[in-house]
């Protein structure tokens, strides 16, 4: 049973030379085709000197995989020792992952190019609308101290009004020194708050302008289409989002409010006391130190408002890099691991055919036995072997009965003469 089956499996081995070959050149030529679609993405220069350098690398890399493929098949199956075995597994691993450096990642970037090169669009936009939406923060960030300014300026705005009506603060009324104070504080700080309304307009305009560009951009990263022509569209809009990135950066008042905020504390000029008497000028001049403090007062709350919204991180605007499919498929590797293992198991499937081949090998081995080294051997290669063998005998003087063709009684000489292997008769 077990030369039948070491019979079959020779046989089996046989059947299927015609299909090795085929299979080793068909995964060849598949992967050489991936690797020129792939390696036309790298190369720059005229349309002939692309053409010709992609289809130059990918012919020697389809033939650089035939070869070392079909030695290995022909070889490793029959190495017995245990040393030479372990040189061509070395072998195989040092070839596998040079195939892998010359073809698998090319292959990788035709089969998910233009996925990978969109990936990167969408996270690239993701990153300008983060930036976008930081700077549209930071810029209307002064519009929340629009409420105390508000509240501040109608405060003193009332207080001049109460002192002009009733005398509210002297005891006298009339447009005195007080009222003018007053009405001088309400005024800038008016003048603050109509900054910060006129700022919001602008803000709010520079940021439908922004929502146009993400919009496009969405757009194009979703749109079918080459990726090429999409990739430069996309790099256009992303050089105007920049731009636009920068002039809301540009348009906070923080650094206004600061200002303003430093010159109502540190500029403020008390007026003379203009009373008719001295006991209106006295009232005049304590009510004046009293809108001194608290303007002061009002001057540190604004300036340490203004503080942290300038001690927040600028937003520098984001450049857009665009990347050739290999390096986005590189990028990212880890969303695309299905395109990975079918670019590499195009190249090394031929590999699996190799360690079949030595099990069956080493099967037959086992079943023949001793055998195994003549089991192939020919009816030529028999009839030499005996006839060998026959001439070493006689060499040794050495004559066997089944050697004889025909034999006469030793003790009664008959009428035919002994023939003898070698020998003629008379």
């Amino acid at each position: 049973m077990s030369l039948s089956q070491s019979y079959m499996l020779r046989g089996q081995i046989t059947r299927l030379e015609t299909t090795t070959q085929v299979t080793l050149s068909v995964l060849a030529l598949g992967s050489g085709v991936f690797t020129y679609l792939g390696v036309r993405e790298l190369l720059d220069g005229s349309p002939t000197t692309v053409f010709l350098g992609a289809v130059i690398y990918s012919a020697a890399v389809s033939v650089a995989i035939y070869a070392f493929w079909s030695y290995l098949m022909r070889f490793m199956p029959h190495v017995r020792q245990a040393g030479s075995r372990r040189m061509l597994y070395l072998a195989m691993a040092m070839g596998a992952g040079m195939i892998m450096a010359m073809s698998s990642w090319l292959n990788a970037s035709a089969l998910a190019g233009s996925a990978a090169l969109e990936l990167h669009l969408a996270n690239t936009t993701e990153d300008y609308q983060q930036r976008f939406n930081a700077a549209n923060e930071n810029a209307l960030a002064a519009q929340s101290l629009l409420p105390d300014i508000q509240l501040a300026a109608q405060r003193f705005s009332g207080l001049a009004d109460l002192e002009r009506s009733t005398g509210g603060l002297t005891g006298t009324s009339g447009s005195g020194t007080v009222v003018q104070l007053l009405s001088q504080m309400s005024a800038q700080l008016g003048g603050l708050q109509q900054e910060i309304e006129e700022s919001r307009t602008a803000v709010q305009a520079i940021f439908d302008e922004g929502g146009k560009r993400l919009a496009r951009m969405r757009e194009l990263v979703s749109s079918s289409g080459p990726i090429a022509e999409r990739s430069n569209a996309y790099a256009e809009e992303a050089v105007k989002l920049s731009g636009l990135i920068t002039a809301l950066q540009q348009t906070s008042v923080a650094p206004a409010v600061k200002r303003a905020a430093a010159d109502l504390g540190q500029t403020f000029i008390a007026p003379a006391a203009d009373g008719a008497d001295i006991a209106l000028q006295n009232r005049q001049s304590a009510v004046v130190g009293q809108v001194e403090a608290a303007v002061k007062a009002q001057s540190v709350a604004l300036a340490a408002a203004a503080d942290e919204i300038l001690a927040r991180p600028v937003i520098e605007p984001m450049r857009f890099t665009p990347l050739s499919a290999p390096e986005a498929v590189i990028r990212y590797a880890g969303d695309f691991l299905p395109s990975w293992a079918g670019a590499i198991a195009i190249d090394l499937v031929p590999g699996v055919l190799i360690f079949i081949l030595c099990i069956v090998q080493d099967v037959i081995r086992r079943e023949d036995g001793e055998e195994a080294d003549n089991a192939d051997m020919s009816a030529g290669d028999l009839m030499r072997a005996l006839r060998i063998a026959r001439r070493l005998r006689e060499a040794d003087g050495a004559v066997e009965v089944e050697d004889f063709v025909q034999q006469n009684q030793p003790a009664h000489p008959g009428p035919y003469p002994v023939t003898v292997p070698g020998q003629r008769t008379a």
